[in-house]
């Protein structure tokens, strides 16, 4: 029995010729439009994504003028999307495919792009090239687990090359980006963590799970890492028509963003002359969360802050890339009377 022939993989394929969604990054087989799309759904749900990748296509259509952008213009079209690594090493990997002069065309090349690990170029490779590569991800672990009964935790070393190598063994060496792409809608659409549609489901009558009613134990997966909490106060300075922001550095959340001063930046002359907007707002990243209050200051003289703060007119924060939760500050600034 060849790959192809399996049950398994002719039904998905079946399914997701009737079912497969209709997305734009699945007209084309350009290389850098399917790499970008891959970036950016990473921790994006696709509603979302999509309005982003539109635009990033319209402003920078090919690999070549997304090298030529600078890090600000590319954090700033970013902007709300969050886990900003992404969009730095989007940067950093267009500019190595401009020097490199074409888009490498390998899983081995492709791994060495920039924030591009084995399920993004398993998915580049196959969608792009027709590349034999399985990209194992939250929906394969899901519907494998599932279908073939499987019990190992998804998240350790040997669950990881278990759900790898199987995945590899029921790839359709003809067909391996409608294989990727059918397992991702399967598992969004059908296959879904949470009250998957059995009733109606093609591989019902195989389904493991199904038979023994397990489908809401797996996957299964170890405990996660424990959440860490962390107070962030934000301060929003008014001076003369400006407004004050640095840029944050490497080894802490949000680098290479514009933030504003936080209360180890101030001096307590300053910081008691502030007007609390807002008090415990709460935001959420991947292992942490944050939990600010926001204040505004209307300083008569030109405060005194660390040598990498500027000063900018107020309007002129629209241009710079702020992470989420200084837009939620910007939002209570612009709100207050």
């Amino acid at each position: 029995m060849t790959k192809k022939s399996h049950p398994f993989t002719t039904i998905l394929l079946q399914w997701f010729e009737e079912n497969g969604r209709d997305l734009p990054w699945r007209k084309t087989r350009d290389p850098y439009a399917i790499w970008l799309s891959e970036i950016i759904l990473q921790q994006t749900r696709i509603a979302q994504g999509t309005d982003y990748w539109l635009r990033f296509m319209h402003r920078w259509p090919t690999v070549e003028d997304l090298a030529a952008a600078s890090e600000d213009e590319v954090m700033r079209m970013w902007q709300g999307l969050g886990y900003y690594s992404r969009a730095r090493n989007l940067h950093a990997a267009a500019q190595q495919i401009a020097t490199l002069g074409h888009f490498p065309d390998t899983i081995e090349e492709i791994k060495q792009l920039k924030g591009v690990g084995d399920y993004t170029a398993a998915a580049i490779g196959s969608i792009a090239f027709r590349l034999p590569a399985a990209s194992v991800d939250g929906n394969f672990y899901r519907v494998l687990s599932r279908y073939f009964g499987i019990d190992t935790p998804i998240n350790t070393t040997e669950g990881k090359k278990l759900f790898a190598s199987l995945a590899e063994e029921y790839l359709p060496e003809d067909a391996p980006d409608l294989y990727n792409q059918a397992i991702m809608d399967f598992g969004a659409i059908q296959c879904t963590p949470l009250s998957p549609k059995c009733v109606i489901c093609p591989l019902a009558e195989t389904c493991v799970a199904l038979r023994l009613g397990k489908t809401t134990e797996w996957p299964v997966k170890l405990n996660k890492l424990k959440v860490k909490e962390r107070q962030l106060d934000l301060f929003y300075i008014r001076f003369n028509g400006q407004t004050t922001i640095h840029k944050r550095g490497s080894g802490d959340i949000w680098q290479g963003l514009w933030c504003v001063p936080e209360a180890e930046h101030l001096t307590d002359e300053l910081k008691q002359n502030a007007t609390l907007l807002r008090k415990g707002v709460k935001h959420v990243l991947t292992h942490r969360v944050l939990w600010s209050d926001f204040y505004l200051i209307d300083a008569k003289k030109q405060p005194l802050l660390p040598p990498d703060f500027i000063w900018i007119k107020t309007e002129e924060i629209e241009s710079y890339g702020v992470p989420r939760l200084v837009e939620l500050l910007l939002e209570a600034v612009a709100t207050h009377p």
